[in-house]
């Protein structure tokens, strides 16, 4: 019959855990030994981002919902009657608002009763 002997490593091994079970207690193995796999998780992540980096997004893909607020930006200035030629989105917009606002009615206060019933 074989038996097992315990040898070399293993005795530093099993040394190890009670160490760090008389250290840290058995309450605070579980948040070491997640604080442990997540580093791992991070170096493995840091590793593989070095090796293959990822390619850059396509612009393309992105300038066709710009594209398409675009055309609506500039179908209302012109609408509203606002000329876009020469101008930035921005100035574009600050005339639309601008003229929004000169062209709200302007807002009036609820008319309040007597006790009579008449109007004020």
């Amino acid at each position: 019959m074989d038996s097992v002997a315990i040898v070399g490593w293993e005795w530093i091994v099993i040394l190890a855990i009670l160490a760090v079970i008389m250290i840290w207690g058995p309450d605070k193995i579980p948040k070491l030994a997640r604080a442990l796999g997540q580093a791992r998780k991070e170096f493995e992540k840091a590793q593989k981002e070095f090796t293959n980096p990822t390619p850059e997004p396509e612009p393309a893909s992105t300038s066709e919902p710009k594209m398409a607020s675009d055309d609506y930006l500039i179908q209302t200035a012109k609408n509203l009657g606002i000329e876009t030629a020469g101008k930035t989105r921005e100035q574009i917009s600050k005339e639309i608002l601008e003229r929004a606002r000169t062209t709200q009615p302007p807002t009036t206060q609820p008319q309040t009763k007597t006790e009579s019933g008449q109007p004020t």
